[in-house]
């Protein structure tokens, strides 16, 4: 068992940290606050190779794996840069794409995706259906040689600025008749398409979008994979690096809130000569913070290097605990940081305050922590299942 990283995902690390520190939260809060993206940081970030970091080589990807990815993600966020759509493209629709796309899918895609020129987003989540994939109301049907969906999708990240949307759908299964989940390449220009902003009380550059699919009609090679058999096995792809990324921008999000706090505290004098970072009352609960934090590091390293060995069960058990662990670390530090530096915590100035929505949110999306518990109860802990 070792904690060291590689000499090359240090050098990554390094290099991640500079970048995202050369933009830093000003500029994330700046772009956000105007209704813009960060677009610069993405293009300089695919022109280095950091987004395609875990995409193959053929395909102009760096050939790692969600531990380099996960790297780039927490990096960026602890420079104050937290990117949603790292989550959403490199990290679900390459890997989905990779694992299970067709040649032609994976060669008319990939590249993009590894040098930031293209982005795919994730549609999954429903108005009816919250966590309960199986309840899914999006449909397709055959149509000639291609298919119709039709459905409705909520909290889609990132549709405005994505050229495609990858959408769960149900499709009859002929032999059965039954209902079973496909995904779909939907180009976010397609007719029949549309979307509705939803206003997010997040400080964010990345938007969140209802989706309406009214008869889109998409060719046969829209169809994600070889045959509709690759559906269920694609979907699951894509859960255990979401779960994974998602922690690790919520862990580099909580070491930016623990550093912020600690400079401020570690020379702010009110009382005679001494920083308040002196008194227990401030320093412990920053300190209890940083302790969970790096507990969720942990739990990170270890769910990322399961799933890049490709014991995939046992990553989805770790990826689960950790998004858990990262999501209550990120708060607590945040509200923590806020909590120390009195006033100026809640001003824009000291960028602790503009992260309050995004860590609350990571409590709840892409997975909930109550779900999160019943996934563990159940089968970690051998308990019947409750929903």
């Amino acid at each position: 068992m070792t904690f060291d990283l590689t000499p090359e995902q240090d050098q990554l690390r390094d290099a991640v940290r500079a970048l995202g520190r050369r933009y830093g939260h000003s500029y994330f809060v700046a772009k956000a606050k105007s209704g813009e993206h960060t677009t610069e940081l993405w293009a300089e970030a695919g022109r280095l190779g950091y987004l395609g970091v875990n995409i193959p080589t053929e395909y102009g990807g760096g050939g790692g794996g969600i531990t380099e990815l996960a790297i780039v993600c927490e990096e960026l966020a602890a420079a104050g840069c937290p990117l949603l759509l790292l989550v959403v493209s490199p990290a679900i629709a390459a890997t989905v794409l990779s694992r299970h796309g067709t040649e032609e899918q994976r060669k008319r895609h990939l590249p993009g995706l590894a040098d930031g020129s293209q982005k795919i987003v994730f549609a999954i989540t429903e108005p009816e259906a919250g966590s309960n994939f199986h309840r899914l109301g999006t449909v397709a049907r055959r149509d000639g040689d291609g298919w119709l969906l039709n459905g409705r999708k909520c909290y889609i990240s990132g549709v405005d600025e994505a050229g495609h949307v990858l959408v769960v759908a149900r499709t009859e299964d002929s032999s059965t008749g039954k209902l079973k989940p496909a995904l779909f390449l939907v180009p976010t220009d397609a007719p029949g398409l549309t979307r509705s902003k939803l206003d997010m009380e997040i400080v964010s550059p990345e938007n969140q979008f209802l989706l309406y699919l009214d008869d889109v009609r998409l060719p046969a090679d829209a169809l994600l994979g070889e045959s509709l058999d690759a559906g269920l096995p694609a979907l699951f792809a894509g859960l255990n690096p979401e779960r994974i990324t998602v922690a690790a921008m919520g862990a580099g999000t909580g070491r930016y809130a623990i550093e912020r706090a600690s400079e401020y505290t570690a020379t702010r004098k009110v009382w005679g000569g001494r920083s308040i970072g002196s008194h227990q009352g401030v320093s412990h609960p920053l300190a209890h913070a940083a302790v969970q934090v790096e507990l969720a590091r942990l739990m990170i390293q270890k769910a990322a290097t399961l799933y890049d060995a490709g014991r995939d069960l046992e990553a989805g058990v770790a990826g689960n605990m950790a998004k858990y662990a990262a999501g209550e670390a990120a708060a607590l530090a945040v509200d923590t940081a806020v909590q120390v530096l009195g006033g100026a915590g809640m001003t824009t100035e000291y960028g602790v305050a503009t992260l309050l929505g995004a860590v609350r949110a990571g409590r709840i999306a892409p997975v909930s922590r109550e779900m999160i518990l019943n996934f563990v109860a159940q089968h970690v802990l051998g308990q019947e299942k409750s929903y």
